[in-house]
């Protein structure tokens, strides 16, 4: 090019139709299916494309606003600046927990967390938890029974009255939610006593405006494996349910929506989740401004601000190689932070197997701190803005997300559906199929049913006291529910939420080998084709591992009598025949012979087209993409542990 030419890309670069580019792909795929090949169909029940371009953002509600500004799908803000919070269990000892959070504020934490124990609630034990903590800089928020929420927003209101503080600007939460505890704790409630209990605690909070009383735990449901739109459309019908039930109880409807906090967990699908929470804001503004009326319109669009506390998902968090938790709960935190959520709570990595240590909780705030100090997630207002294919994903969950709450509507509401147990059953169902996919391999864990730490031992470092106090108080039962009004007798109980991590199945067959006498050792005959016979023991290694079985692989043999002399040797209980599918129809009937009759699990890896005829051998274990990982390691460990 010379000197004096210049480079104009929309004159010398014809523009590309999104035709051309289909074509252009469809042509690279060689015949295959673009749909069956390329197109995603999502677990939340639609499809994603695998490009997307302006043309597609054409009609799409979630471009026309900007941040701060009605509908609120961009944020509630026009700043980024979210809370990092940290919870403390204050049940038992006031003075301890005080300590800890002063300490705690020392390092990072703008927004604690306290659980409290009901019995225990008096305004002195509110003086010494609070002692020192300068309540206009920190968000203050409390997990406590419902039945004893009014009483502690009366003492707060005392308490911050005698310490000279304007209560006007004080900022936290009290999360009064009596269908958690119907989810959680099978209470059946009437529907008059929910809303006299959330009611009564809002009316009590009065003097209190910035604190957010009335709680929609939907975390519960991501920690019971509900998929993005499912978690979604499940907090807006319980939010929903929470407005009406307030504005007939003679509460304002703009400062019904002021007293409601979203605590939704984060999922691990990173981009998903950032379009989980602008669609939730668009969906719960248009929610809320169902309610208005002539004399608060204004009052109520402020109001129709979604304010959502997210904590990462405890669901697909393991006990073996836990670290990886780390990274889960990092693309989470940034999932959430890119959303531009109010607040968020990080799980420390170890909380599936101990109670977290000083390290790990250091290491959760830490999470955050580099988000916002190094990585500056603070510094920009809704990154996700005008990106093709997340403007879509938004539009697309909120669409999801949207029919499912009008058909929760149309069935009688979110508390009807928790009183018949309907919710319940839904989301057990769910867990079902989820764990099915993680058996199966559909959805992988790494570390549990997808690459392993071959060496790794977790039964030792399991603690009888493992977990910790989330934003839901979890660390005492109330046996008093009867006396005190929360709940009613064991008779008319209602089902309660399954609660499960991914994880756990993999984790109960790794223990169990561990706990054995004797750990089963794999051996890979390796034999013909050299690729195949390395592809596929590399397979087996980890497929076998998964179960925490010891796994020898090797380079070769090349004979099979060759092989099962080098198994033998190494005392294997497991011999893995790894070679091409067309060998297999002479190599596994000379190694069964060998071995018919003797101790060795004899496996051959591969679904080769011989296998009906291997299986008329007596050969009956094949292990393949295909088989459910987790079915097949239960039945190989009932062969090998008995012995």
């Amino acid at each position: 090019m010379a000197d004096n030419e210049k480079l104009n890309l929309l004159a010398d670069f014809a523009p590309i139709s999104t035709q051309q580019w289909k074509d252009k792909i469809i042509a690279d795929l060689k015949g295959a299916d673009f749909d069956k090949k390329l197109v995603w169909r999502t677990p939340e029940g639609f499809n994603v494309q695998p490009f997307y371009r302006r043309e597609d953002l054409k009609g799409l509600k979630t471009t026309v606003s900007a941040p701060g500004q009605f509908p609120y799908v961009r944020g509630t803000r026009t700043n980024n600046e979210w809370a990092i919070r940290q919870n403390i269990c204050a049940c038992k000892n006031a003075r301890k927990a005080n300590a800890k959070a002063l300490e705690v504020l020392n390092k990072g934490i703008t927004s604690l967390g306290f659980c409290l124990d009901k019995d225990k609630l008096t305004y002195n034990f509110i003086k010494t938890l609070l002692n020192g903590v300068y309540a206009p800089a920190v968000a203050i928020n409390f997990s406590i029974c419902a039945c004893a929420a009014p009483k502690l927003a009366n003492i707060l209101v005392r308490y911050y009255g005698r310490m000279g503080y304007d209560t006007k600007g004080l900022i936290g939460s009290i999360n009064v939610d009596p269908i958690r505890n119907m989810l959680l704790k099978g209470k059946a409630l009437t529907r008059e006593q929910v809303s006299e209990k959330i009611a009564e605690t809002v009316k009590a909070a009065k003097s209190l405006p910035g604190y957010r009383v009335v709680g929609v735990n939907s975390v519960i449901l991501n920690n019971s494996g509900a998929y993005a739109a499912q978690e979604l459309a499940y907090a807006l019908a319980w939010g929903a349910e929470y407005m009406t039930m307030l504005t007939e109880a003679g509460v304002p409807n703009y400062r019904a929506a002021n007293a409601i906090r979203f605590n939704m967990g984060i999922g691990g699908n990173y981009f998903m989740e950032i379009a989980k929470f602008r669609a939730g804001r668009l969906l719960w503004a248009k929610i809320v401004e169902a309610y208005k009326d002539p004399i608060f319109t204004t009052a109520l669009r402020n109001a129709a601000k979604m304010n959502v506390s997210a904590e990462t998902s405890r669901f697909n968090m393991t006990i073996f190689d836990a670290y990886v938790n780390l990274l889960r709960s990092q693309t989470e935190t940034m999932s959430a932070a890119l959303a531009g959520v109010d607040e968020i709570t990080v799980t420390p990595f170890d909380v599936t197997y101990e109670k977290p240590t000083d390290f790990s909780e250091r290491i959760a705030r830490n999470q955050q701190l580099l988000l916002k100090e190094e990585a500056h997630f603070d510094k920009v207002v809704d990154p996700a803005a005008g990106s093709y294919y997340l403007e879509n994903l938004t539009a697309s969950i909120a669409a999801e997300a949207w029919k499912q709450f009008l058909d929760i509507q149309e069935r009688g509401g979110m508390y009807q559906l928790v009183s018949e147990g309907k919710v319940q059953e839904h989301m057990a169902a769910n867990l079902k199929a989820r764990l099915a996919d993680v058996a199966k391999r559909k959805e992988v864990l790494l570390g549990s049913n997808q690459f392993p730490n071959f060496t790794e031992k977790a039964g030792k470092k399991i603690k009888a006291d493992a977990g910790a106090c989330s934003s839901i108080c979890t660390c005492k039962t109330d046996k008093k529910q009867a006396a005190c009004g929360c709940g009613s007798s064991c008779e008319n109980a209602l089902p309660t939420l399954p609660v499960a991590r991914a994880a756990e199945e993999f984790e109960q067959l790794r223990l169990e080998t561990e706990g054995a006498k004797k750990q089963p050792v794999a051996f890979m005959l390796t034999i013909g084709n050299l690729a195949m016979r390395i592809a596929r023991a590399q397979f087996s290694c980890n497929f076998l591992a998964c179960a925490g079985y010891k796994v020898i692989d090797n380079n070769g043999f090349a004979t099979i009598a060759e092989g099962i002399k080098a198994a033998r040797k190494a005392k294997a209980d497991i011999i893995v025949l790894c070679s091409s599918d067309d060998e297999y129809a002479d190599l596994a009937p000379k190694a069964w012979k060998k071995l018919q009759g003797k101790k060795e699990l004899f496996i051959v890896a591969g679904a080769p087209a011989c296998m009906e005829d291997l299986q008329k051998l007596g050969i009956t274990n094949f292990i393949h993409v295909r088989c459910n990982v987790l079915e097949t390691l239960k039945s190989f460990n009932q062969q090998l542990l008995k012995k």
